[in-house]
């Protein structure tokens, strides 16, 4: 007979403490890849690219979107999160997303000068590409087919 270990996951935002609980396994983008952390991995901390995080916890997946961030995973089965953004997937009003994504690709067609505004405007366009694949990845799960 096997116990299934749990593992204390918490994300938290400059707003608020997003999630915590006990949890089978978390999946996240990082600069090294998508990784995905269960009971009795190796400490680790790595930067965290925007993207999906998903939340396995009794059979069931938590959906949200992540604009990036820091992960850290102790050797007690303890993973935080501290994220610069993250959103429930059905917190996500995905027609602003889809319009600031459109608007961000519009302002990246422009010929741009400063390499910092470009860079930020770039990663806004990421950050609501992340936000837009969350949501219409929920609205699925939910049995409701994408336009």
């Amino acid at each position: 007979m096997s116990i299934e270990k749990k593992i204390h996951f918490e994300i938290t935002t400059p707003e608020k403490n997003v999630y915590r609980d006990e949890v089978e396994s978390v999946s996240l983008p990082t600069t090294m890849g998508q990784i995905t952390v269960l009971a009795n991995h190796i400490p680790l901390v790595a930067s965290i690219e925007p993207g999906e995080l998903i939340i396995r916890k009794d059979g069931k997946e938590v959906l949200m979107a992540i604009s990036g961030g820091m992960l850290e995973v102790k050797d007690n089965n303890h993973i935080i999160v501290l994220a610069d953004t993250a959103e429930h997937a059905e917190e996500i009003d995905e027609a602003r997303a889809e319009e600031a994504r459109k608007k961000a690709e519009g302002i990246l067609k422009e010929k741009m000068e400063d390499a910092t505004e470009y860079a930020a405007v770039a990663a806004k366009l990421q950050r609501e590409l992340a936000r837009l694949r969350v949501a219409r990845k929920h609205r699925t799960k939910k049995g409701v087919g994408i336009d």
